[in-house]
């Protein structure tokens, strides 16, 4: 029996990839679970099974799940409160998702910054 890949399906992460090029301000991070980060917020990610969630302000989550019947994601059995599950359809709008990248990017950015956990 073989056992289920962990790779991400290539066209999710080369639509992932595309939406992040989008923005110069913002760069892609992670290997095997990409995602996008500011002042130690993640704000985006591509699950393995290329899903994406983006983090969103509680008055723009609102607006989208209406706007697309979306729903919060869920990640290992749990809900991430802050994170709308992104559409296959709508990661195929490049543009019309990017604006909500956007305003992903403007929420984070607003927040207080985490410290670094690197090491010296």
């Amino acid at each position: 029996m073989s056992k289920p890949s962990n790779e991400i399906p290539n066209r999710k992460l080369e639509l992932y990839d595309k939406l992040i090029a989008c923005n110069p301000q913002i760069e892609r991070k992670g290997k095997t679970t990409p995602y996008t980060s500011l002042n130690g917020h993640m704000f985006s990610f591509l699950s393995k099974e290329g899903v994406m969630g983006l983090r969103l302000s509680k008055d723009d989550r609102e607006v989208f799940i209406q706007k697309f019947n979306g729903n919060l994601i869920e990640q290992h059995e749990r809900t991430m409160k802050e994170y709308v599950e992104i559409p296959s359809d709508l990661l195929e709008k490049t543009e019309e998702l990017s604006e909500y990248l956007q305003k992903s990017l403007n929420y984070v950015s607003e927040l207080k910054p985490k410290p670094s956990k690197k090491k010296n």
